[in-house]
């Protein structure tokens, strides 16, 4: 297996600098603009080069998953979707109905559905039978959106995804789901070179890569068929809630996000800079802190989800902490330039570091 994961990292390498090469011929970049402070044009193929090993892996290995060519089918139309919305904006609109669509098929054809929820809402088994089919597809859908809402500086989106896929393997290892185990370690592998070169090491940021829509939407989409196939089959690795805090920062910060605009009525789709990475840089973390901070919170909480798991503690008293971690987040996030403020008078630092706008944040 560790031959088979040298080759895997090796031929994620090569794939970025082959796309690299590509993507500045067909335009695929990333420019600077307001939202995008980074320096030059940055290729989009983080991606495409994490999917094209995973493809290759799973086509040609001799114990692929279950339902894999399905799996390969709707991961590719998002990639494709992904692709040309990074040459040119696809709306929202289009990119969500294609999101449902692949849920849809995911559920259809591979019968990859939420039935049984486990001990959610209190000490009993619920089933939730005909609603599993509008539960998937938002939590489909809400998936995909929440990891590409997440990539915003450097190694966050590569660093949380080996987070969650780190975190199932774990879980698929110790159930003896040896398929799954198999997959996530290959994508997990295929992901640090990216990490890398997004971070510009060991090569320098003249070869510096994003992942891009493509790569975020399908690493979203992968996570959450992953956690289906974990929780929902005949062999459970994981119960639903367990998913909630292996993807946690993703999910609180995508819900936390849209609670915000839609409170300023604004739309929950609209880009800001107003994530959690957005915030901790603007109180002055610089952004390879931001990084170590977001992904160590966010191993933390996959953490606290692997051992409940492990421990067998109640769905529902996991489900009930959760959604006190989701409304302090909420509320640290809203009251951050309060508590800033606060923080800096009790250790006596005068000086804020918020700007005209963080102040306009703070008042409304």
């Amino acid at each position: 297996m560790l031959i088979d994961n040298i080759g895997v990292f090796l031929t994620a390498f090569v794939s970025l600098f082959f796309f690299r090469k590509l993507a500045k011929m067909v335009n695929l970049v990333d420019s600077p603009s307001e939202r995008k402070v980074h320096v030059g044009r940055v290729p989009l193929v983080g991606g495409l080069a994490i999917f094209v090993v995973v493809f290759l892996y799973l086509w040609f290995s001799s114990n692929p998953i279950d339902n894999f060519e399905l799996y390969l089918a709707c991961a590719s139309t998002l990639l494709v979707i992904g692709v040309i919305d990074d040459l040119k904006d696809v709306s929202f609109k289009i990119r969500l109905l294609i999101q449902a669509v692949v849920a849809l098929a995911m559920i259809v054809f591979a019968e990859l559905k939420l039935t049984n929820m486990g001990m959610l809402v209190g000490p009993f088994e619920l089933h939730i039978g005909y609603f599993g089919v509008l539960a998937t597809v938002v939590v489909v859908v809400g998936a995909i959106n929440a990891f590409n809402m997440v990539d915003g500086i450097d190694g966050l989106l590569g660093g949380l995804a080996i987070v969650s896929f780190s975190s199932m393997a774990v879980l698929f290892y110790l159930s003896g789901l040896e398929q799954l185990f198999a997959l996530t370690v290959v994508i997990v592998v295929a992901t640090f070179p990216y990490i890398l070169m997004n971070l510009g090491i060991p090569l320098g940021r003249r070869f510096k890569v994003f992942m891009g829509d493509a790569g975020s939407t399908v690493i979203g989409f992968t996570v959450v068929w992953l956690l289906l196939e974990g929780s929902q089959g005949d062999v459970k690795a994981l119960d639903p809630v367990t998913g909630l805090w292996i993807a946690a920062i993703p999910i609180m910060d995508a819900v936390s996000t849209i609670t915000r605009r839609i409170k300023k009525g604004m739309s929950p789709f609209k880009p800001d800079r107003e994530h959690l990475h957005h915030i901790l840089q603007r109180l002055g973390v610089g952004p390879k802190m931001t990084l170590v901070v977001i992904c160590t919170i966010a191993s933390l909480f996959a953490s606290v989800g692997i051992i409940a798991q492990l421990y067998q503690v109640p769905d529902y008293i996991m489900f009930y902490s959760f959604l006190l971690c989701q409304v302090l987040y909420n509320q640290v996030m809203i009251n951050i330039w309060r508590i800033t403020v606060v923080m800096r008078r009790i250790l006596g630092i005068r000086k804020s570091s918020a700007t005209p706008k963080d102040e306009e944040y703070l008042d409304s």
